[in-house]
């Protein structure tokens, strides 16, 4: 779980650190049987996934309104965002995009027990009408040119995609590059040296 000595957690407010914490909790209770985060990261979550996830939110201006998570499984990032707008009182509806259906349940579980500002759509991402959001959002989903197109589809004009991507993304940014224009913001990741957070605007087909 986390510690309220780390540098980062001191920046977080009580009522943030504890329904994060509530989400802990409900991981570690239900992921024996769903695997929603890998069994090695459970020790280390707050860390590994908790400040993963909030990092997004500082890297440039996002606008409010809808967002859409898309491939939520355990919830993150879009669980971790819905916790954030409910404390700060943050005009945010969050959409978790999630094709299995024990991982739903599971998301739709956190959203009424923490009562948050979030729904579940539990399609194939490709099968959900378009969504019309100002953000859309993917963690360890698929390569950056697939995550395009799904962005693509469900963004509204002038709206941002971001993404959190490895050590690969370098040949994945060429790759994707061959079929999407964009602009680009390129954040060092502040959990894992080798990741980053790639911020997408102005996204359209070449």
């Amino acid at each position: 779980m986390g510690d309220k000595t780390d540098d980062w957690l001191s920046n977080v407010s009580r009522e943030t650190y504890e329904m994060l914490t509530a989400y802990s909790d409900m991981i570690r209770r239900w992921n024996p049987a769903i695997n929603l985060v890998s069994k090695m990261s459970i020790a280390d979550f707050f860390e590994r996934h908790i400040r993963d996830s909030l990092q997004i939110l500082d890297i440039a201006d996002i606008p409010l309104g809808r967002w859409v998570d898309l491939g939520s499984g355990g919830g993150l990032p879009g669980l971790v965002i819905a916790i954030d707008a409910k404390c700060k009182a943050i005009d945010r509806h969050v959409v978790l995009v999630e094709s299995d259906q024990r991982k739903s349940t599971f998301l739709r579980e956190v959203i009424r027990t923490l009562d948050l500002d979030a729904e579940v759509i539990t399609k194939r991402i490709e099968a959900v009408e378009p969504l019309a959001s100002p953000v859309v959002s993917a963690r360890a989903l698929a390569p950056l040119a697939e995550l395009c197109g799904f962005a693509h589809r469900h963004l509204v004009a002038g709206g941002v995609a971001i993404f959190h991507k490895g050590s690969s993304r370098a040949t994945e940014i060429d790759q994707a590059k061959l079929s999407w224009s964009f602009d680009m913001l390129e954040i060092p990741s502040v959990t894992n040296p080798d990741s980053a957070i790639l911020y997408l605007r102005e996204l359209r087909h070449v």
